[in-house]
């Protein structure tokens, strides 16, 4: 069983159940990363001054690299970063057009 400090180093596993603890941990700590990235989304949209500057070709291609880099460097296969982060890139484009759209619309009647 995992200390008080939290689940195991996947190293130190020995169990599916240790594993499937330290899995969860950090699928936990991802969703909360992931809300505070989306709050970004809400920034760019609250910022940007038109529709067609939420999707921006060159940025996207900028992140990727970047995160392949940082995936290099952390040991995370590029295989699994690249995909990972395209699809998310694409729902965060997504979401922050939607709010961009939301934050623009006529307000109704009063």
């Amino acid at each position: 069983m995992a200390s008080d400090a939290g689940p195991l180093d996947p190293d130190q596993c020995s169990t599916m159940s240790q594993v499937r603890e330290g899995v969860d941990a950090l699928d936990r700590a991802l969703v909360a990363l992931l809300a505070r990235r989306q709050g970004y989304m809400d920034a760019a949209a609250r910022i940007k001054p038109d529709r067609g500057a939420v999707r921006d070709e060159a940025r996207i291609e900028e992140v990727v690299a970047r995160v392949k880099a940082a995936a290099r460097q952390a040991g995370l296969s590029e295989a699994i970063a690249e995909p990972v982060w395209r699809l998310l890139i694409e729902r965060s484009i997504a979401y922050e057009m939607a709010a961009w759209e939301r934050l623009r619309a006529p307000a109704g009647p009063a």
